[in-house]
């Protein structure tokens, strides 16, 4: 597989001075680099162990889909306040450089006990802890965490209690 930092680009002071954000887009952009890395991820142990893969909103979305279709598992979402209808569980988060909140439908949950969490990029973990205490607080297992960045510097891993496999490191 060719080397996946080539088609990340790094924006400087996005979304705010002193940010710099790692757009994963170039990855989808480019059909045979995004497949296999949806093959490698799909692959991965802790997809395998779980029943179910829960994709963050909104850019986890495009990877926990198509990991989802490749290893036939089913998917649930963690969306932004008021993206999801039904009743829901939800949680307040910060990250880096904001605060927000996510929610997960009540109904998705309870077919399954164990899940996978994916996401495009761990910064300071502050979104898939959030997505992991709503698991937990529901008696939900977390089997790991996918991610396709990790940003080794804002020590995200470190807040998490879960195996974490990143596709790339800066």
């Amino acid at each position: 597989m060719k080397s996946l930092k080539k088609f990340i680009d790094t924006y400087k002071d996005y979304p705010k001075e002193g940010i710099e954000f790692k757009d994963v887009l170039g990855i989808v952009q480019e059909p045979k680099i995004f497949k296999e890395l949806i093959l490698k991820m799909s692959c991965s142990q802790i997809i395998k162990n779980a029943e179910a893969i829960i994709s963050i909103d909104a850019r986890g979305f495009i990877f926990g889909s198509a990991i989802s279709l490749q290893a036939s598992k089913p998917m649930i979402v963690a969306r932004k306040p008021g993206k999801l209808p039904g009743e829901l569980f939800e949680k307040n988060y910060s990250l880096e450089y904001s605060e927000n909140r996510l929610s997960i439908q009540k109904k998705a949950l309870e077919k399954y006990s164990s899940f996978a969490i994916v996401d495009d990029l761990l910064a300071t973990g502050g979104t898939v802890n959030c997505v992991s205490k709503i698991l937990e607080s529901n008696n939900k297992q977390v089997v790991g965490i996918l991610v396709v960045v990790e940003l080794m510097k804002l020590e995200g891993k470190l807040e998490l209690n879960y195996p974490v496999e990143s596709s790339i490191t800066f």
